[in-house]
């Protein structure tokens, strides 16, 4: 019934903001907490990682005046905010969770090692993994990616907005059509920003499948864990 035994699972900041042009959606935290919840009882190895979009994109902080390094350094803070909210979402629905950070910040979460994430999994717990690589000039998707490797995950599900890879952004071009899968090359070759190109690179030279989907919709993450065709794959 299971595809994936063990996942990364990606989660988009700026989708925690549901119908706010800021913060934290409770309903749709909630949503979220369901289907990861789901997945949990299932028996899936879970380790999340989730972006910080929703507060603060240290990048775009930039163009505002922010210098470079503080900005991603008040984007990771973001992700840690993100982090703790989801742990206490899935917490209310009776799933084991642990908190883990990039950067040492005790007691609000413990501080990231691989022997621990993966320890925390084998027991059944959900491990979020907040704070980016604790670097900046690295996105969440990077650190997505990193975290996949470590934990050993066969795969990374990158939950979005969108339903899977396009040749060009469903939200602007209508006539913008679906892959069911795409390589990294073509990934590439046609300059598809699915993630970034250090995030990219790294799954591909670790053989890290990753399966973009919308996670917005009920159900989907459960979809896609029991091998539904749905979202796009990425090898």
């Amino acid at each position: 019934m299971i595809k994936y035994k063990r996942i990364l699972l990606k989660l988009s900041g700026e989708s925690l903001m549901g119908d706010q042009n800021y913060g934290i959606d409770e309903n749709r935290l909630n949503d979220y907490a369901e289907q990861i919840a789901e997945l949990a009882n299932m028996g899936v190895q879970i380790g999340i990682v989730i972006g910080g979009g929703n507060i603060f994109r240290g990048l775009s902080g930039t163009s505002k005046g922010f210098e470079r390094v503080k900005g991603d350094q008040m984007g990771m803070l973001a992700t840690v905010i993100n982090s703790l909210a989801l742990s206490s979402a899935l917490k209310s629905k009776g799933v084991s969770c642990r908190v883990f950070t990039a950067i040492r910040m005790e007691p609000v979460g413990e501080f990231y090692a691989k022997e621990k994430a993966i320890s925390a999994i084998e027991k059944g717990e959900v491990a979020i993994i907040s704070g980016g690589t604790g670097n900046p000039y690295f996105t969440t998707d990077t650190a997505s990616a990193l975290r996949a490797v470590e934990i050993e995950a066969e795969i990374m599900f990158k939950g979005t907005r969108v339903d899977g890879v396009y040749t060009a952004d469903p939200e602007k071009d209508p006539n913008a059509e679906k892959f069911e899968k795409i390589s990294f090359d073509e990934i590439y070759n046609r300059n598809l920003r699915i993630m970034d190109l250090t995030a990219t690179t790294l799954c591909k030279e670790n053989n890290l499948p990753v399966l973009v989907f919308n996670m917005d919709e009920m159900g989907n993450l459960k979809k896609v864990i029991t091998g539904e065709n749905i979202g796009t794959i990425v090898y």
